[in-house]
């Protein structure tokens, strides 16, 4: 492993001087599982948000922008990663994976040693070698301001074509921030020094590389670990990395390993009964644990679903979650019962125009959803009722973004599509940049912080 730290400034992708990193901090708390819609104080702390349900109600952005409209900066990032950035104290933090190409005869000569079968090697990428980094760009004028390298990975696994080796978004909690990159490592490090204060490596088979973004919930860093050989979801030390607690997936049924992982992010709730929870979706199941010890609160079993993606959503005792590739559905389960629940705590689901990768978004009693070919659907929250359905088109994997009063969708081919929310929504701008957008987008100041797969920029009015 290399755990050497490399600094370098540079403007827009130029270098300028080699020196260390100087980042003045203050010491914060992430509550994960707060209930605030604002991303306060110019804070992002992890995937979709502060809340990590993807609503900016207090701000607005531009509607329209593009290359040469409403952009203050452009910084280009080495490497390949569908990571959010995350943002605290005027830094900006980015996790990417640079990759040692190989031939196509060595792909194929690689695949074919790890006992790839011909036919799925089409929908597979992989590299030869991969360095795993974390960049750190200045808020107010995007400049680099360093780059940690995390570690080095020889042979690394083959990842689905359109998974990237650094997929999973950083958590930031007070002092720290944590990369997580699957089977590849967890690190923490210190974002006043910029050391690495501890690293694990737990092992996986993912299929088709690492998807789960970490959270942390009583100074305990989750981890949900589905993968083909292994299912099970692990809490650990956030101060020492050291193994808290953890605790397998139920027994899957008639399930093969490839229909067995999963990518999904937790979320961290307190229920109607005063339960701190950690729901963790999986394939075939959805589990709820007690964050501090591992133990199970309850369980419902959502059917086949499996490579779950989205990151489910709470509201008002009620989780809302997508079951992943098959057939994706929508449901909606009460989160205050104990056990098994599958009979008793489901109030409702859709089987129609529901996404495989795009996380739902909730909102004033309606949810929103955009499938992953670019149909966005609306239902009523209490029934689950259909309240509309529009074609915007492209091809999605980012979540969508409520900020302000408008709703911000991001396309593979870099279009983004704003509409207004509510039972009448309609389009009301299109804009489009240079780049693949995965990434979910991050939004603090007054600016939408946005990662394509060439650069981060900063646009605002």
């Amino acid at each position: 492993m290399a755990l050497s730290k490399t600094f370098s400034a540079c403007w827009l992708g130029r270098p300028i001087v080699r020196l260390p990193i100087a980042v003045s901090v203050c010491l914060f708390v992430i509550g994960v599982a707060a209930s605030g819609r604002a991303a306060a104080d110019g804070v992002w702390p992890q995937f979709r948000g502060p809340a990590g349900d993807g609503i900016v109600a207090d701000q607005s952005v531009p509607m329209t922008f593009g290359e040469d409209s409403h952009v203050t900066w452009k910084t280009p990032v080495p490497g390949r990663a569908w990571s959010s950035p995350v943002i605290a104290d005027g830094v900006i933090w980015c996790t990417t994976a640079i990759e040692r190409a190989a031939t196509d005869e060595e792909k194929v000569a690689m695949m074919r040693e790890s006992g790839i079968e011909d036919r799925k090697m089409k929908e597979l990428a992989i590299a030869k070698a991969i360095e795993l980094k974390l960049v750190s760009i200045d808020l107010a004028s995007g400049k680099i301001l360093g780059t940690i390298e995390l570690t080095s990975i020889e042979k690394p696994d083959a990842i689905h074509s359109l998974n990237s080796y650094a997929s999973p978004t950083p958590v930031i909690n007070g002092d720290h921030l944590y990369c997580h990159f699957g089977t590849y490592g967890t690190f923490c490090v210190n974002r006043h020094t910029s050391d690495i204060v501890w690293q694990r490596r737990l092992p996986l088979e993912h299929g088709v590389g690492p998807g789960s973004s970490p959270i942390v919930m009583d100074d305990v860093l989750v981890l949900i670990q589905d993968g083909m050989d292994r299912q099970y979801v692990t809490g650990l030390n956030t101060q020492t990395g050291e193994t808290i607690w953890e605790t397998d997936r139920p027994e899957f049924t008639g399930a093969s390993p490839e229909s067995s992982k999963s990518y999904c992010t937790p979320i961290a709730i307190t229920d109607p009964l005063g339960r701190e929870q950690l729901v963790c979706m999986g394939a075939q199941w959805m589990v709820a644990y007690q964050a501090k010890t591992g133990k199970e609160i309850w369980r419902l079993r959502h059917g086949r679903g499996f490579s779950v993606v989205p990151r489910p959503v709470y509201h008002d005792g009620v989780v809302f979650f997508s079951t992943g590739f098959g057939k994706p559905e929508l449901w909606a389960v009460r989160v205050d019962g104990s056990g098994d629940v599958t009979d008793t705590h489901v109030q409702w689901t859709m089987k129609s125009g529901i996404p495989a990768r795009p996380s739902p978004l909730l909102h004033d009693g309606l949810i929103y959803v955009i499938s992953d070919n670019g149909v966005a659907s609306c239902f009523d929250v209490e029934s689950g009722d259909p309240i509309w359905k529009k074609r915007i088109g492209g091809d999605y994997s980012a979540s969508p973004t409520l900020i302000g009063k408008h709703l911000y969708f991001g396309s593979h081919d870099g279009k983004v599509t704003v509409m207004t929310p509510g039972p009448d929504a309609e389009v009301v701008a299109e804009s489009e940049l240079d780049g693949k957008i995965m990434a979910s987008p991050a939004v603090v100041d007054g600016a939408l912080i946005l990662r394509t797969d060439q650069a981060v920029y900063r646009i605002e009015n």
